[in-house]
């Protein structure tokens, strides 16, 4: 009489591996439903999961915003940023990444380029830090006398030129985002990009 056997040749430790794959999965679809594999989305949030890195060669701007605001990170429920606001927008090169820690300890990195042009109707994003070249055509600044100090004050302008763009933000809303030459890709990295204020 013969008698079967089982042999485990490796193992899965299934609690992890879901973990791990959540994780991957849903922070790689959060910042794939922001902007896009390619043509448009529309009215996409993204914030409360730490900082994210935006860079671009030239971005183009016209009813632009700026004013003070309290913002949520990944740390922190109240942080001191700048909100700017700009009614239509073209981007050169755009460069977005995001560094996210796995169950495992392992950092990654999530890259978002779009090599071709990139449009956005309803731009609203929140930057702890913004390290660029900027002009403005027709600013001015307003300031009222209110309790509210993200109403205190604010800076308008007709257009907005940005380049050379390093920005550190934490949110970032857009009515409707097009990327033209979109590519997406994951990277393992050593350890998290850090920005001091």
């Amino acid at each position: 009489m013969e008698r079967e056997t089982n042999l485990t040749i490796g193992k899965t430790i299934k609690k992890k591996f879901i973990i791990a794959f959540l994780t991957g999965f849903l922070a790689l679809g959060g910042l794939l439903a922001v902007f896009g594999f390619s043509g448009t989305a529309f009215a996409l949030p993204l914030g409360g999961i730490g900082d994210f890195y935006v860079e671009f060669d030239e971005l183009n701007g016209t009813g632009f915003k700026l004013m003070p605001h309290m913002g949520e990170t990944g740390n922190s429920d109240a942080e001191p940023m700048v909100r700017n606001v700009i009614d239509e927008v073209e981007i050169t090169n755009l460069h977005i990444y995001k560094d996210i820690k796995m169950p495992t300890g392992q950092w990654v990195r999530f890259h978002i380029r779009a090599n071709g042009k990139t449009t956005i109707s309803g731009l609203i994003q929140d930057a702890r830090l913004i390290d660029a070249d900027l002009s403005f055509n027709k600013l001015a600044i307003k300031e009222k006398n209110t309790d509210d100090y993200t109403k205190n004050w604010s800076q308008n302008a007709d257009s907005i030129t940005i380049k050379d763009a390093t920005l550190v933000t934490d949110y970032l809303f857009q009515q409707a985002v097009s990327l033209q030459g979109a590519k997406i890709s994951v990277e393992k990295i050593d350890k998290p990009k850090t920005t001091r204020k």
